[in-house]
């Protein structure tokens, strides 16, 4: 009985789960092997998550109803779900998230994709800390470091930063370890080094500057 309840409370959590993996790790898909502008990558991913979405729809619904709903009107549906999820976390971090005003104000300087994927695991870990964002080569001098041709956190040929800092000082290996694993699933690149200060810097594969970290 306790095997069988596990089982499916596993599956439920799997299934809530995926509709997110596919948002932000499709859209890193389709950045990482056709480089389409930063827009179609995000566009790509909203468009398999909502996918996913309308079957789910349409199953409950059949299930409820015994008949198929509308087709166009239930993807219509899940299509505006997915874009309202999105909305908010790609222009928006909450200060209690960020380390100053100026990271927060950085924050949409990042690539679209990015952002998805540190907004969203801001709603599992409210104490996630995002200490650095976007830069200029002279920051790196301000900091007391030297500049970095290769750096990732510079603006890329897409416009955008493909780098961010995450606070991991004090905030415990375990839940350090969990926040790698998940940039880690969701296809993003993680190392764990020493600048300023012991930090996760998260980034994005950059076509421009492919060895770029």
């Amino acid at each position: 009985m306790l095997r069988r309840l596990l089982f499916t409370l596993g599956k439920l959590l799997f299934l809530f789960i995926l509709p997110f993996f596919l948002l932000i790790r499709g859209s890193v898909f389709l950045h990482e092997n056709y480089a389409p502008p930063a827009s179609v990558s995000l566009l790509g991913g909203v468009l398999m998550s909502a996918v996913l979405l309308f079957f789910y729809m349409a199953y409950l619904q059949g299930r409820l109803t015994g008949r198929a709903g509308n087709v166009r009107r239930t993807y219509g549906l899940a299509f505006a779900l997915v874009a309202v999820y999105c909305l908010p976390g790609l222009f928006y971090l909450s200060a209690s998230n960020a380390k100053h005003e100026s990271v927060r104000k950085e924050f949409t300087r990042l690539h679209p994709v990015l952002r998805l994927g540190v907004s969203t695991i801001t709603f599992l870990d409210k104490k996630l800390i995002v200490t650095d964002a976007a830069r200029q080569p002279e920051d790196y001098g301000k900091m007391g470091l030297p500049a970095k041709s290769h750096s990732l956190h510079y603006r890329q040929s897409s416009g955008y930063a493909h780098a961010v800092d995450l606070r991991t000082i004090r905030q415990g290996e375990l839940r350090n370890t969990l926040v790698a694993v998940y940039f880690r699933l969701m296809g993003f690149n993680t190392l764990r080094h020493v600048g300023t200060a012991d930090h996760l810097h998260v980034s994005l594969m950059s076509h421009g500057r492919p060895g770029g970290i």
